[in-house]
C-alpha cells in the first residue's frame, strides 16, 4: 500500500521496538496506525530496559512462542534468530525446548497433590519405600518437581521415576545455567495462556534463593504479557480480508 510519511514513520519505529514487520502489523497500520505505535512502545520497553540480556530475553520468548498452551510459529521464527544472533547456543534453544516439554507436568504434580487431599486418610503414607532420589542441583533447578515428586510416586512410582529421569536428564547440560532455567520456568508458568500461580511461586522463591533479583524476575513476567498481540494479529487479518471483499464486491458492481 502506499503509506504516508506518518505511517513509514511509525513502521520505522515499530521495526526498531519490536524487530520484525509482517502482514497483520501492514494492515494494522492501514486501519489504526496508534495502535501500532503504542503497541510498539509498550512491547519493546520489557525487552529493552530490564538487566536481563538480550540472548536471555530471547530465549524466553523462545519457550512463550514454543509452549504447548501457545505455538506462534512467526514469532517463534523471529525470536530464534533473535536468539542465535545474540549469542544463545543451539545447547541453550534444546534446553529451552527441554524445559517446554516438561510443562505440561505441572498440572500432574498439581492433581497429584489434590487427589492425595482428597484422599486424606485412605491413602497410605508410603513416601519413606518410595523415595525418589534427587540431588540438590535437581532441587534448586526443578522447584515444583523436587516438591511433588514423592506425592506422584505414591500413585505411580515407575512413572514418577521416568519423570525424575526425563527431567534430570532431558536437557544437554551444555546449554542453560540453573538460574536461567527458573527464569524460563517463571516465564512459562507466569504467562497468561498457561497461568500456575503455586508453581510461579515455587520458581519464584528458588530464583530468589538462587541469587537472581527482583528485577530480573519481574522482566520474565512482563515478557509474556503482549503475547495476547497475536490475537489481535488474526483479527486484524481477517478485518483487513473482510474490508478488501466488501470494497472488491462494491467496485464491482458500480
Amino acid at each position: 500500500m502506499q503509506q504516508s510519511v506518518e505511517q513509514e514513520r511509525i513502521k520505522q519505529k515499530f521495526i526498531a521496538a519490536r524487530g520484525y514487520w509482517r502482514p497483520w502489523t501492514d494492515a494494522i497500520l492501514k486501519l489504526h496506525p496508534d495502535f501500532l505505535e503504542r503497541y510498539a512502545e509498550y512491547a519493546g520497553q520489557p525487552a529493552r530496559k530490564g538487566p536481563l540480556s538480550p540472548r536471555m530475553v530471547e530465549l524466553v520468548y523462545v519457550a512463550l512462542d514454543t509452549s504447548s498452551a501457545h505455538m506462534y510459529g512467526p514469532g517463534l521464527a523471529t525470536h530464534l534468530k533473535g536468539a542465535l544472533s545474540a549469542g544463545a547456543t543451539p545447547f541453550d534453544v534444546l534446553d529451552v525446548l527441554h524445559l517446554v516439554a516438561t510443562q505440561g507436568l505441572e498440572v500432574v504434580f498439581a492433581c497429584a497433590s489434590i487427589l492425595g487431599q482428597e484422599l486424606g486418610s485412605q491413602m497410605q503414607d508410603n513416601r519413606q519405600s518410595l523415595a525418589i532420589p534427587t540431588g540438590e542441583e535437581f532441587k534448586a533447578a526443578y522447584p515444583v518437581a523436587a516438591s511433588l515428586i514423592e506425592t506422584l510416586a505414591q500413585f505411580d512410582p515407575e512413572y514418577a521415576q521416568l519423570v525424575t529421569d526425563f527431567i534430570q536428564f532431558g536437557g544437554t547440560g551444555k546449554g542453560l545455567s540453573t538460574s536461567e532455567r527458573l527464569l524460563v520456568q517463571i516465564a512459562l508458568n507466569a504467562c497468561f495462556t498457561a497461568f500456575n500461580p503455586d508453581a510461579v511461586r515455587l520458581h519464584i522463591r528458588a530464583a530468589l534463593k538462587n541469587g537472581l533479583s527482583a528485577s530480573e524476575i519481574f522482566q520474565v513476567i512482563q515478557l509474556g504479557a503482549h503475547l495476547s498481540v497475536h490475537g489481535t494479529a488474526l483479527g486484524a487479518m481477517s478485518l483487513n480480508e473482510i474490508i478488501e471483499s466488501f470494497e472488491g464486491q462494491r467496485n464491482e458492481s458500480q
